[in-house]
Order: structure tokens, then C-alpha cells, then sequence
């Protein structure tokens, strides 16, 4: 059976942010949260490319470049 119609964004293990997304923490707002684990922070630095991984799921969080 496929699942049509059905991801969420618990479902990528990559995610990109902005720094209207600071400060940083796991789960995100648009993360469903009857399947996550409880909100850690976590420190991400503002350059550009600069990642950091949720120690509970192991989602990776990248900074996006400034348009």
C-alpha cells in the first residue's frame, strides 16, 4: 500500500532554514506533533551551509543562503 497525499515534514530527515527560523529548535511548528519528541533547542549558526542534528530524531537542519 502507497502512501498518497500522506508526508509530513516528520517525514524528511533534511530540512532547510532562515534565520526567521532562529532560534532553532526540534520539532518545528509545521512538524505534526503527536509523533515527535519533546522541543530541544539547538544551536545552528547563521553563516550559510552551517548544519546541526537533532540528537532525539537525527533530522539535519541546514542554513539557507540570504537572497
Amino acid at each position: 500500500m502507497s502512501k498518497i497525499g500522506t508526508d509530513t515534514p516528520n517525514d524528511k530527515l533534511e530540512q532547510d532554514v532562515t534565520e526567521n527560523d532562529l532560534p532553532l529548535h526540534c520539532p518545528m511548528p509545521n512538524m505534526s506533533l503527536w509523533n515527535s519528541h519533546p522541543r530541544i533547542f539547538l544551536p545552528l549558526k547563521k553563516n550559510a551551509g552551517s548544519k546541526v542534528k537533532c540528537p532525539y530524531c537525527g533530522t539535519e537542519y541546514k542554513m539557507k543562503a540570504k537572497l
